[in-house]
């Protein structure tokens, strides 16, 4: 970069006259362009002290701009609070009975099971689902609902095809930060099928069992199942094959929290995955992979 400098003089015949020099940021450039004779030790002094003062400015600027960078790219994505749903706290917890009996659950609000992430279409007499919340100091606390005219349960080994039987998904994510957590905790899809086993992928891309996660009862009648849970939450840091501390729910947290259920009526593989939130674009089956398309729970007494 170059910077032309003038300066104004007196010559020996008392004149006015203007002296031109550039800096190139290379002191050896002002020695030949710029005599001393033409200025008095002061003036070039003042001359120089402001050229080195325009130098470190311009250090300083880009300086600042990478600063800015830096935070820009390295600062922490926030989830976004879709589907915002206040879950109430109970001072009576309910008893994993599947029979839904309890005062929480008569003061809680049914909230719908009805975003097709999977599959064509269905009718209303194939499947219907919705879903309560409660909350205490310990649990997280689920009501699941399913209308379901085939409950289909043809794999007896826990950890092998796991999603394609009817079960319910349960997505978590405890700090409602979002993001990807496939192979990590950074949340957690649980799948609880119909015999109670909870099943998600470990830090070792590994399907694991997580029953130690989630108690639950089911019962049904006729073609109405009743699901009941009590959820531990834990946060990003749960590290498997270790001792791990859930982490107590308070007033005010808020959760990331989806629900599905995958339905199958008999096929090779599930018919259709019903969830809880919508998700936009074509491609809907993010939850096991993306925490960002949760929902948000904020917890209130």
């Amino acid at each position: 970069m170059s910077t032309l400098i003038e300066i104004c003089t007196k010559n020996d015949t008392n004149t006015e006259e203007f002296v031109s020099f550039y800096d190139h940021s290379n002191p050896r450039s002002m020695t030949n362009e710029m005599p001393m004779g033409f200025l008095t030790p002061f003036a070039y002094a003042f001359l120089l002290t402001i050229e080195l003062f325009k130098l470190n400015l311009m250090k300083y600027a880009i300086l600042l701009c990478a600063l800015v960078c830096i935070v820009a790219c390295g600062g922490k994505k926030v989830k976004e609070d879709h589907q915002l749903l206040i879950i109430k706290k109970t001072t009576s917890p309910p008893t994993l009975d599947g029979k839904a009996t309890e005062n929480c659950w008569n003061l809680a609000t049914w909230h719908p099971l009805d975003q097709n992430w999977l599959g064509e279409a269905y009718s209303f007499q194939d499947f219907n689902g919705r879903y309560k919340l409660s909350w205490d100091d310990d649990y997280l606390y689920l009501l699941v609902e399913i209308t379901d005219d085939t409950l289909y349960d043809a794999r007896k080994e826990p950890l092998k095809l796991w999603w394609d039987d009817d079960c319910v998904e349960v997505f978590l994510d405890e700090d409602n930060s979002g993001g990807l957590h496939q192979f990590s905790h950074n949340a957690f899809a649980y799948h609880i099928a119909l015999d109670g086993n909870v099943v998600d992928l470990g830090t070792d891309r590994e399907p694991r069992l997580y029953n130690e996660h989630i108690q639950s009862a089911r019962s049904t009648i006729g073609k109405l199942t009743t699901w009941e849970m009590a959820i531990k939450l834990y946060n990003d840091q749960y590290k498997d094959d270790k001792v791990n501390v859930p982490v107590p729910l308070k007033q005010g947290k808020k959760v990331g929290f989806a629900l599905a259920y995958c339905d199958n009526d008999g096929s090779k593989e599930r018919e259709n995955f019903i969830g809880s939130v919508f998700v936009p674009g074509e491609d809907k089956n993010q939850g096991w992979i993306n925490a960002d398309i949760f929902g948000t729970l904020l917890l209130e007494e």
